[in-house]
This record gives C-alpha cells, sequence and structure tokens, in this order.
C-alpha cells in the first residue's frame, strides 16, 4: 500500500502528508495511575466524603447512618446544597456572593409576613418570595456586571441591607407558624401508593431508578466520548464508580425506605442537582460561564457577552437563596430575625471544599454537592460527639483552609 503524496507544486519533489493523529485513548498517556494523578481533584472529594462518613459511623457506634439521623441529615443541609448550586456558578464565573444568607433570612421574614399576617396562601406567597430572589440578584447583578464594582462589595453591602430589612419586616421578632400546606416543603415526605410500610416500595423503586438512569447516562457519555477519539476513563475505573454510586443510591434508598420514606426536600434538591449538573456540563450557557470565569477578556473576544452572562449568575443566585430561605423557614416553622446568620460561610466553604477555584473558572455541581455533605457530615458528627461549637468552627476552617491549598498548590504544579 503506497504511502499518500500531495501533487508537486513548481516542479518541487512530492512530499508525504503527515497520518492523522490516533484518537486518545481511555488509559493513553500513562494508564490508570497516570489519569488517576491527573483527575485527584474529580475523585478526591468522593473519597474524602467516604472516608469522612466511615469514620464518624465507627465513632458514633452507627448512630450516623441511622435511618432518623440520615433523614436529619438531609433536611439540615438541604437548603446548604441549594444555595451551593448557585454559588458554585457565581463563583465558577469569578465572582463571590456574600448576601446568600441575608437574602434567606429576608425572604422567609417576606414569607412570614405574607402568609401569616396576610393570609396568602402557600403557593402565591412562594411565587412572590421566588420572584423577589431573583430581582435581587439581578439588582445585585448589574451593579458588578454593567456597573463594574467587585462583587465582594456589592454583596457585602447586600448582606448588611437585607439583613436590615429582615429585622424591620419582622420588627425585631419571630414569625409563624405558618399553613401546613407551607410546611409539607420541608417537614413532608412523599406518598407512599402501595399503602406498604417498613420498607416503603415507593421509595427503593425511586431509589432504583434513579441507579440505573445514572449508569445509563454516564455509559453513554462515555461511549460518546469514546467514538469522538476523547480522553474517558479507564474501563476499571469506570466500573469502580459506577459501582460505588450504585450501592450509595440504593443503601440510602433502603435506609430512607425503613423511616418514612423520601423527604419532599430531597426530591427538589436531587432534581435541582441534575438539571444544574446538565446546564452547567451540557450546554452553551454553561460552558460560557466557565470560559469568562477562565479568562474574560479571550471570552469576550470570541463573542461571549461577559457582560450578561455575570448578571444571570447573580439572578440564579437570587432565586436559589430565595428557595433555600423557603425551605429553612418551612423546617423552622417559624421567621426569625437570625434566620441566614452565617449561611454564606457555609455555602462559599462547600463549594470551595468541592473542587472550585478562588480564582474562577474551575468547579463543578456535583463536587459542590459532595462539598456541603462533606461539611454537613463533619457537623452532624461532631455534634452526636458532642463537640462543642467552637471546635466545630475551628475545625471547619481548617478544613478550607487545606482545600483552598491544595488548590493552589495544584496551580503551582
Amino acid at each position: 500500500m503506497h504511502d499518500p503524496l500531495t501533487a508537486p507544486v513548481n516542479g518541487a519533489p512530492p512530499t508525504r502528508t503527515a497520518p492523522p493523529p490516533a484518537p486518545r485513548g481511555p488509559a493513553q498517556g500513562g494508564g490508570i495511575a497516570h489519569f488517576l494523578k491527573r483527575h485527584l481533584r474529580d475523585y478526591g472529594m468522593l473519597i474524602t466524603l467516604v472516608a469522612i462518613m466511615g469514620l464518624f459511623q465507627v465513632l458514633t457506634d452507627g448512630t450516623l447512618l441511622q435511618p432518623l439521623n440520615l433523614t436529619n441529615l438531609v433536611l439540615q443541609n438541604s437548603y446548604i446544597v441549594i444555595m451551593a448550586l448557585g454559588m458554585l456558578l457565581v463563583i465558577v464565573a469569578g465572582h463571590i456572593d456574600l448576601s446568600v444568607g441575608s437574602v434567606c433570612g429576608f425572604i422567609g421574614a417576606l414569607a412570614a409576613v405574607l402568609m401569616v399576617n396576610y393570609d396568602w396562601p402557600a403557593f402565591p406567597a412562594a411565587m412572590v418570595c421566588l420572584a423577589a430572589g431573583a430581582v435581587i440578584g439581578a439588582a445585585q447583578g448589574w451593579f458588578v456586571a454593567y456597573l463594574g464594582i467587585p462583587s465582594f462589595i456589592v454583596t457585602l453591602a447586600g448582606m448588611l441591607v437585607f439583613k436590615g430589612l429582615a429585622l424591620a419586616l419582622l420588627q425585631g421578632q419571630s414569625l409563624g407558624p405558618f399553613p401546613d400546606a407551607f410546611q409539607l416543603l420541608s417537614a413532608g415526605f412523599l406518598p407512599e401508593l402501595f399503602n406498604q410500610e417498613d420498607p416503603r416500595p415507593t421509595t427503593l423503586g425511586l431509589g432504583l431508578l434513579l441507579a440505573v438512569v445514572a449508569v445509563v447516562v454516564a455509559w453513554r457519555h462515555r461511549s460518546a466520548g469514546l467514538r469522538h477519539g476523547m480522553e474517558v476513563e479507564p474501563g476499571p475505573i469506570f466500573v469502580l464508580r459506577q459501582a460505588v454510586i450504585v450501592v450509595a443510591v440504593l443503601s440510602m434508598s433502603w435506609l430512607m425506605a425503613s423511616y418514612k420514606g423520601l423527604p419532599t426536600v430531597m426530591v427538589v434538591m436531587v432534581a435541582l442537582t441534575l438539571a444544574y449538573d446538565f446546564i452547567a456540563g451540557r450546554t452553551t450557557l454553561g460552558r460560557r460561564v466557565y470560559a469568562v470565569g477562565g479568562n474574560e477578556k479571550a471570552a469576550r473576544l470570541s463573542g461571549v457577552r461577559t457582560e450578561r452572562i455575570a448578571f444571570l449568575t447573580f439572578v440564579n443566585m437570587g432565586a436559589l437563596a430565595a428557595l433555600a430561605g423557603l425551605v429553612f423557614a418551612a423546617r423552622l416553622n417559624t421567621a426569625s430575625p437570625k434566620a441566614g446568620l452565617g449561611f454564606e460561610l457555609d455555602v462559599i466553604a462547600a463549594c470551595f471544599v468541592g473542587g472550585a477555584s478562588a480564582s474562577g473558572g474551575v468547579g463543578k455541581i456535583m463536587g459542590a454537592v459532595i462539598g456541603a455533605f462533606v461539611m454537613g457530615v463533619m457537623n452532624n458528627g461532631m455534634s452526636i460527639l458532642g463537640v462543642g461549637i467552637d471546635y466545630q468552627q475551628v475545625i471547619k476552617g481548617l478544613v478550607l483552609l487545606a482545600a483552598v491549598f491544595v488548590d493552589v498548590y495544584n496551580k503551582r504544579k
């Protein structure tokens, strides 16, 4: 078989054409060890979460993963996870939002005024609150995106403004209780379709469905990568990761099914996580957010409307902070002037612990969710062990510092 030759030009001898580059295989360039080294950020937090849960499961004599405590763990961290989804996109775009805790508390106060003082039905009041959160995010995003004021300053001002507005709405006092329909947002469970308890077949079925869908989607994504010559996970790593996901989902479903089933807020949280994971990784909008955070000037020269992207990330953050405020208020069944205090620190810590970069352009939705549960499991486990709130704060601060140190160290390498 003859090598392909180009036609001679002006009497010059024919030259050989370079063969097309071979597609990169799943383990090209050093095998499994090399792949794991290059993707340590992606797998490190999942391994860390499993290790922390195993440690506290042993230290608490099995209390951590009891069905009741597992349900409480989900309820305690649901609003942090919801806000972390929006905060990750803000951080990836190269900004920060310090006002989310105050916005969360303000929206809870607004919901209480509408439903308790003015007897609004739960659904219209919730829609007004979500719209108010989006407007708040739009206002802050406009200052950041179109006036060029640093997000740190804008959202620091927002933190003070909405903390004061929450105090004004509630007149310095707690307000409640909420209507029963509204409390279902955080205290309700999915109804059982088959009138059977312990275990509940509906919860088991939904868990099995989620596990199957996760494996099928991952398999199709990997197959598409192989067809296009892209680097994908080595086969053994892929199989192991999917096995861990399936075991985790089915185990959690079994534990939930043996108590009261799936909490309503967990369904909301999982649906939002899947939606935002798709948006961030599979859509043009998501890729543009990463492009803006990675190199804003290059993104602008490529035709990306960088101001619009930054503006939309803050609108999204405001809406999710409002949803988190509704969830938190429904869980407490009251609106308090101190609601949301310090939430911004937990949310930002969840994103950085989950692998987001402080300089923008790097971070994954699932990483932020895992980071939120790492912090949540630590809080829950230390509370069960009787560790004081003072030492809990010290340990959480050290974990956050370690996560940022790892990010900076990897960049310098």
